[in-house]
C-alpha cells in the first residue's frame, strides 16, 4: 500500500491511498477540511481498514469458488479417462486366469517385463489393441503426473519396430504432457506456490530470462534432469510458458531420452532395473543432445551482439 498527502493552502488537505491485492488495484481519495496530526494514525486508519478487509476477503472467496470448480472438472476428466483406460481393457482379447495377474500399470522393470511377454503373445494377432492400449496409457499417465511412463518407453522398443516406438512415445509424451499443462491452468496456481513456493519462484525468473528462446530451453530441460517432468508439466502454465513452445519442446525434447529407452527395451529380458538402460554412452549422448540443443541460442546471442 502507497499513500500520500496532498495540503491546500487553507490547511484542508486529501489523501490519495494506492493498495493492490491478489487480482484488484484500489484507488481511494478521502478529503479533509481540516487534517489533525494524528490524521494517518486513527482516521485514515478507521477509514480505510473495513473497506480494504471487505475487498480481501471477497478476493478470497472468488479465489476459493474458481479453485473449487477447477478441482471438480479436474475430477471429472480424471473419471473420464479412467473410463477411457477400462474401455481399452475390456476391448482387449479375453485372457487366460493366470494372465490378467500381469495387465497392470508398471512401476518396476518386473512388472513390464510380465506385460511384455504377454503382450508380446497377442500382438500378431491383436496389433491395433496392443498398440491403442499402450497409446491410451501412457497419455493417461503423463497427463495425471503418474510415474512409470519410462517402463512404457522401454515396452515400446520392446513389442515395436524403433521409428513406430519412437514416434508413438514422442507423440503420447506431447499429448499427455499438454493435457497436463491445460489441467494445471485450471488448479495448479494455488497448489504449486503452497506445494513448491520457491521452485516456482525461481523458475518463473528463469523462464522470464529466457522468454526469447523458450523453445530451446524446453528442449534442454526435457533431455536434461535438471527439473522433473511432471513438474515442468505442472508449473509451466503457472510461471507463464506459452503452450506452442512447450509443445513442440516436449515432442522434440524427449525424443533423446526416449531414444535410449527403447532402445534398452530391445534387450528388456536382460534388464534388472530401469537404470540398465542408461550407459555412460547413452548419458554422453544425451549430454551432447543437451549441448545442441543451446548452441542456437549461443549463436543467436552473439549475433545480436555484434550488430548492437
Amino acid at each position: 500500500m502507497a499513500s500520500t498527502m496532498v495540503r491546500s493552502i487553507n490547511g484542508g488537505g486529501a489523501f490519495v491511498t494506492l493498495r493492490t491485492f491478489e487480482q484488484a488495484t484500489f484507488i481511494r481519495i478521502d478529503i479533509a477540511e481540516e487534517c489533525p496530526s494524528d490524521y494517518t494514525t486513527h482516521y485514515f486508519q478507521s477509514l480505510t481498514t473495513n473497506s480494504f478487509a471487505e475487498a480481501k476477503d471477497s478476493s478470497d472467496m472468488e479465489n476459493e469458488i474458481s479453485t473449487r470448480r477447477g478441482l471438480l472438472t479436474v475430477g471429472l476428466i480424471f473419471m473420464l479417462s479412467s473410463s477411457a483406460l477400462f474401455y481399452v481393457y475390456m476391448s482387449f482379447p479375453e485372457l487366460q486366469e493366470d494372465e490378467k495377474q500381469y495387465v497392470k500399470l508398471p512401476f518396476n522393470i518386473e512388472d513390464a517385463k510380465n506385460l511384455g511377454k504377454l503382450l508380446g503373445s497377442y500382438k500378431d494377432l491383436y496389433y491395433i489393441q496392443v498398440l491403442t492400449g499402450l497409446f491410451v496409457t501412457y497419455i493417461f499417465l503423463q497427463t495425471f503426473a503418474i510415474p512409470g511412463s519410462i517402463f512404457l518407453s522401454i515396452l515400446s522398443g520392446f513389442l515395436f519396430p524403433f521409428p513406430l516406438a519412437l514416434t508413438l512415445v514422442c507423440t503420447c509424451s506431447a499429448i499427455g504432457a499438454s493435457l497436463c499443462y491445460l489441467l494445471s491452468s485450471l488448479v495448479g496456481k494455488r497448489l504449486l506456490r503452497k506445494y513448491f513456493p520457491e521452485k516456482a519462484k525461481t523458475w518463473a525468473e528463469t523462464v522470464t530470462k529466457h522468454s526469447n528462446n523458450l523453445l530451446n530451453y524446453m528442449i534442454f530441460l526435457r533431455i536434461t534432469p535438471l527439473l522433473p517432468n511432471w513438474f515442468i508439466n505442472l508449473a509451466s502454465p503457472v510461471v507463464g510458458v506459452p503452450m506452442m513452445p512447450f509443445v513442440l519442446g516436449t515432442f522434440l525434447g524427449v525424443a533423446p531420452p526416449s531414444f535410449v529407452a527403447i532402445q534398452a527395451g530391445q534387450t528388456l529380458n536382460n534388464l534388472t532395473s530401469s537404470s540398465d538402460a542408461f550407459s555412460w554412452n547413452s548419458i554422453i549422448l544425451l549430454f551432447v543432445f543437451a549441448l545442441l540443443s543451446v548452441v542456437p541460442v549461443i549463436f543467436k546471442k552473439q549475433i545480436r551482439e555484434k550488430f548492437e
